[in-house]
C-alpha cells in the first residue's frame, strides 16, 4: 500500500476545557501489541510454482479519475495502478512496517542529526525510466519542490514531510541523493512513495494535467499500456526495460466493477479477483459447500417455505377464487425463475473462494463535540461508556469467523509497532458510571420532556426532515428502500417503528480534498454485508431490530432483554436528551445499520434517546459528517504506518480560518486540544524509535479521554479469488508485490492457508 498517495490530510476541530488524564499512566506496553488480529490470506506461493504468461483481471471501484496519487481525487484505483508501475521506496510487511524496496534502494538511512536531518539514498544502479534515463536526484527534487506547498499553482492534496525539508541535492554520484530537513522528520521513510519522473513533477501544467489520464514515463514491474473509460478497463503490460524479478502475467487489467455489480460479474467470469461484501462471501463459501450435492438447495429464494406454506400456496393456486388464484400461480412461478437463476449462480460462483484477513482500516463512532449536548464532555464520555464494544465487534466479525477483538488504539492497529490499547483512559462499559455523568451534566429522568418532531440533538429541526411526521404518527407508510426518513430510539412514546429501506454498505472518510479520502472512500463501500435478510425483517425492508409495523407498542422495561434498570428518557431545561444518528440510506449497509441498532440500545439502557436519520448516500459524508450535520455517525479510517503524521489533521484541535469559520482538518468530531497537538508535533520530530512510540501512545491516550471518536473494529477484509490465483488476496497491511502474482501452475499447490475448508 502506497503511502503518500494514499494518506489522510486535511486540518482539526473543537475542544473544550482542560483536560484531565488520571488513567495515562496506567497504559502500559501490550504483550500482544505486535500480534496480527488475523493473518494475511494470499495464497502465498513460490516463484517457481507461478505460472508464465496469462492475464489477470482484477475489479476496482472505478476508473481513477486521475492517475496522479497526489491530487485530491485519487482514489484506490490509482494507489493500485501507480503500485505496479511507478517506484516505491519503501513498502509494508504485514504489520505494516515500512521496509526498504532492493528493487530501487540500495539503502537509506539517517547520516545527520545535527545541527539538521540528513537522510542519504543510494538508488539501485539498475533503476531506469521506461524512456532509458535512470531514476535520480532530478526527480526527487522535481517532487520536493511540487509537494512542499510552496506554489499554490500545484493542485496538491498533501505537503506533510515535504515541507520539512530545506534542500534535495546530487550525492556522491549519479546514484545517490541527499535531503536535509529544516526540521526533524521522524516519519522521513513515508516520502517520494511513490515517486514520479520530473517530467509530471517539473511544472504546475504538467503536474496538474499530464498524469492524470496516462502515465508515459514508468519505472515498476508494469507499463501502462491504455485506459478505456468506455470499458472500464485499465491494461497493464510487462515493462520490457524492468531490471528487478521479471512479473509472471503477461497483463494484469483493472477493471470497473461497481460494488453492487460484484457478484454479477464473478457470475460471469469477468473477474479473477473482488474484493466482496459479507453477503457475497457467504454465497461463495455456500457454493463451494454445496459442490456435488445433490437435490434443491437449502437457502436462497423459497428456502424459508415451510411445507404448510407450500400447501396454502398450493391450495389458493388451485382454488376458486380467480383472482387470488392467478396472482399465486404468478407467485409461483416468479420464484420457480429465481431458484433457477439463483442455482446458476450459485453454480459459477463455485469457481470462487474467499480469502478474508481483517483490513488495514477500523470503523469508529464518532461524536461531534462542536454544539448540543455533545459538546460537554462529561455527556461525551458517558455515551463512551455506555458502548459495549466488543459486542458491536462480534456483530460485524463474529459471523464470518475473524477475530472480534475491539479496537483499543486511533492511531495504530494489532500488529503495529505503535499498537497499544490505550481504552483505560477512557474506561471500560459501564453503566452506571455513565448515568452518574449524565446527571452530573445535569441530565435527569424527565417524563414530557419537549422534543421537537424531527429535531436534532439541539432541539433543531433535522436537515432534511421538513415534513416528516415522528415514527408511527398516523398518514405516514414505512416506504422500505426511501433515501430519507427517521426512526426514534428510546422516546417513552408507548410507539416504536422506523421508515426507510436498506442503507449503504457503510460510511467512510471520503471524496473531499485530500488524497488519502479515497482508502476511506473505498473503505465505505464495504462497511455492508450486501445481503437482504430473510423472512419477516425482509418484507419490511431493513435488518431484525430496524422496523416494526407502524403502530407496534414498544416492548415494557420488564419485557425487554437487558432491560433491569434501564433508566427512562433524560432531560434538561425542559428538552429531552436527544442525539441525532445520522447513517446512510441505500442498499447494502445491513451490517452498519445492525451496528447502529445496537449503539442506539445500549445508549437506551442509560437514557439517551436516539433519533436515527437516513440520508442519501451520495452526500452522506460530505453533506452531513464533513459539514457537522449530525450528532452520531459511523465511518471508517485506513490505518498507516506513520501515525505521527496521520494521526495529527484528524484529531487536531480546530484552528479558525480566515472567512471565521473553523478549519476542522480531517477532525470531523470538532474535538481536540491543545496538548494532543503538542504531542502529535513532539512525535514527527522525534528522531528516537523509542521516545517517539510513548508520545503517540500519550496523544492515543488522551485522544480517548476526551471522547470524540470511539474506534469499534477492525474491518473486515473478504476477497473472491479464482483458487489458482497466487500471490493475492486479503493482503491486510502488506503492499502487493505485483511481479509475483499469478496463476498456479498445473498441479502446484500454493503455500499453508488459513482459511478453513468451505471458506
Amino acid at each position: 500500500m502506497f503511502h503518500d498517495g494514499a494518506r489522510r490530510r486535511s486540518v482539526a476541530l473543537l475542544t473544550t476545557g482542560v483536560l484531565a488524564l488520571p488513567a495515562v499512566a496506567a497504559c502500559g506496553a501490550s504483550e500482544e501489541g505486535n500480534v496480527p488480529a488475523a493473518a494475511q490470506d494470499l495464497a502465498p506461493t513460490p516463484r517457481d510454482l507461478v505460472a508464465n504468461g496469462s492475464t489477470l483481471t482484477w475489479a476496482i471501484d472505478a476508473v481513477p479519475g486521475t492517475l496522479n496519487a497526489y491530487q485530491a481525487d485519487a482514489d484506490t484505483g490509482t494507489t493500485r495502478v501507480t503500485g505496479a508501475v511507478l517506484p516505491a521506496l519503501f513498502t509494508l510487511d504485514d504489520k505494516g512496517r515500512p521496509q526498504a524496496n532492493p528493487d530501487y534502494l540500495e539503502s537509506a538511512e539517517v547520516v545527520e542529526r545535527e545541527p539538521r536531518q540528513v537522510v542519504v539514498y543510494r538508488l539501485n544502479q539498475k533503476a531506469v525510466w521506461s524512456d532509458g534515463r535512470e531514476i535520480g536526484a532530478p526527480d526527487f527534487a522535481a517532487q520536493w519542490r511540487a509537494l512542499r506547498g510552496k506554489d499554490p499553482a500545484y493542485w496538491t492534496a498533501r505537503n506533510a514531510g515535504y515541507d520539512r525539508i530545506a534542500k534535495v541535492e546530487r550525492g556522491k554520484d549519479d546514484l545517490e541523493v541527499q535531503v536535509t530537513f529544516d526540521k526533524p522528520y521522524a516519519e522521513w521513510r513515508s516520502l517520494f512513495t511513490p515517486l514520479y519522473p520530473k517530467d509530471v513533477m517539473g511544472t504546475p501544467d504538467s503536474f496538474n494535467d499530464s498524469a492524470r489520464t496516462t502515465l508515459k514515463n514508468t519505472a515498476g514491474p508494469f507499463s501502462l499500456k491504455k485506459v478505456d473509460r468506455k470499458s472500464g478497463d485499465i491494461t497493464l503490460v510487462r515493462n520490457p526495460r524492468w531490471w528487478g524479478d521479471q512479473p509472471k502475467l503477461d497483463q494484469l487489467v483493472f477493471r470497473k466493477v461497481a460494488p453492487k455489480n460484484r457478484t454479477k460479474a464473478l457470475t460471469a467470469g469477468r473477474v479473477d479477483l473482488a474484493q466482496v461484501a459479507p453477503g457475497e462471501a457467504e454465497r461463495i463459501s455456500l457454493a463451494r459447500r454445496d459442490k456435488g450435492a445433490k437435490g434443491p438447495l437449502a437457502h436462497g429464494p423459497g428456502a424459508g417455505r415451510t411445507p404448510a406454506d407450500a400447501l396454502m400456496s398450493w391450495a389458493v393456486a388451485h382454488g376458486t377464487e380467480q383472482e387470488a388464484a392467478e396472482s399465486e400461480q404468478l407467485a409461483r412461478e416468479q420464484t420457480r425463475e429465481a431458484v433457477v437463476a439463483y442455482a446458476a449462480e450459485q453454480k459459477s460462483l463455485g469457481a470462487y473462494e474467499v480469502r478474508k484477513a481483517l483490513e488495514p482500516s477500523f470503523t469508529q463512532l464518532a461524536l461531534n463535540g462542536a454544539d448540543g449536548p455533545l459538546a460537554d464532555e462529561r455527556v461525551r464520555r458517558a455515551v463512551a461508556r455506555a458502548l459495549d464494544r466488543k459486542e458491536l465487534a462480534e456483530t460485524v466479525l463474529k459471523p464470518l469467523g475473524l477475530p472480534a477483538q475491539p479496537v483499543g488504539s486511533h492511531l495504530a492497529l494489532a500488529g503495529q509497532d505503535a499498537y497499544e490499547d490505550a481504552s483505560d483512559a477512557l474506561g471500560s462499559q459501564d453503566t452506571a458510571e455513565a448515568r452518574a455523568l449524565l446527571a452530573e451534566a445535569g441530565w435527569k429522568p424527565g417524563q414530557g420532556a419537549a422534543r421537537p418532531k424531527n429535531a436534532g440533538a439541539s432541539g433543531e429541526p433535522a436537515e432534511g426532515a421538513e415534513g416528516e411526521e415522528a415514527v408511527g404518527d398516523s398518514g405516514n407508510e414505512d416506504r422500505p428502500g426511501d433515501d430519507g426518513g427517521e426512526y426514534i430510539v428510546g422516546e417513552d412514546d408507548g410507539k416504536s417503528g422506523a421508515r426507510g429501506g436498506p442503507m449503504l454498505p457503510g460510511a467512510v472518510a471520503a471524496g473531499q480534498g485530500a488524497a488519502l479520502w479515497r482508502q476511506a472512500d473505498v473503505v465505505a463501500r464495504q462497511d455492508g454485508d450486501g445481503k437482504t435478510e430473510q423472512g419477516a425483517h425482509a418484507q419490511q425492508g431493513g435488518p431484525p431490530g430496524a422496523y416494526a409495523p407502524k403502530g407496534t407498542a414498544a416492548p415494557k422495561e420488564s419485557e425487554s432483554p437487558g432491560a433491569e434498570g434501564a433508566a427512562g428518557p433524560l432531560a434538561k431545561d425542559g428538552l429531552a436528551l436527544t442525539l441525532r444518528f445520522v447513517v446512510p440510506s441505500g442498499a447494502g449497509s445491513e451490517q452498519l445499520r445492525a451496528v447502529a441498532d445496537k449503539i442506539a440500545e445500549q445508549l437506551e439502557k442509560i437514557g439517551v434517546t436516539t433519533a436515527m436519520k437516513k440520508v442519501p448516500s451520495s452526500g452522506y459524508f460530505t453533506d452531513h459528517v464533513a459539514s457537522g450535520q449530525y450528532d452520531m455517525a459511523l465511518y471508517s479510517w485506513p490505518g498507516t504506518a506513520y501515525p505521527a503524521t496521520d494521526g495529527r489533521p484528524i484529531h487536531a484541535k480546530p484552528v479558525p480560518a480566515a472567512d471565521g469559520s473553523l478549519n476542522v482538518a480531517q477532525n470531523y468530531t470538532r474535538v481536540g486540544t491543545d496538548r494532543i497537538d503538542q504531542l502529535f508535533d513532539q512525535a514527527v520530530g522525534e528522531l528516537d524509535d523509542g521516545a517517539r512510540k510513548k508520545l503517540i501512545k500519550e496523544a492515543d491516550a488522551r485522544i480517548w479521554a476526551v471522547a470524540g471518536a470511539i474506534p469499534l473494529y477492525q474491518r473486515p477484509e473478504l476477497v473472491a479469488a479464482r483458487p489458482s490465483v497466487a500471490n493475492a488476496g486479503a493482503f491486510g497491511f502488506a503492499t502487493p508485490r505485483y511481479q509475483d502474482i499469478g496463476f498456479l501452475k498445473k498441479g502446484a499447490k500454493p503455500g499453508k492457508q488459513d482459511r478453513k475448508p468451505g471458506s
